[in-house]
């Protein structure tokens, strides 16, 4: 099925969780932020949310400066 992660068209198999985008994408689970169709999906639901045919996924990494 066709997403788009992070503004890239990506093909994913059917029935792919949040969990299973951010692990693709980072190791790291701490200070990510994930946003489906612009919608935040909390992280306690990222493995029980899957990803449908043309979802728009953004995940997001914070960043420290000053």
């Amino acid at each position: 099925m066709d997403v788009i992660i992070n503004g890239e068209r990506r093909d994913l198999a059917p029935r792919t969780t949040v969990a299973a985008v951010v692990r693709s994408l980072t190791e790291q689970t701490s200070g990510i932020a994930v946003t489906v169709n612009d919608e935040v999906v909390p992280k306690a639901s990222w493995s029980g949310t899957e990803v449908t045919e043309n979802d728009r996924v953004d995940v997001l990494t914070a960043v420290q400066g000053g």
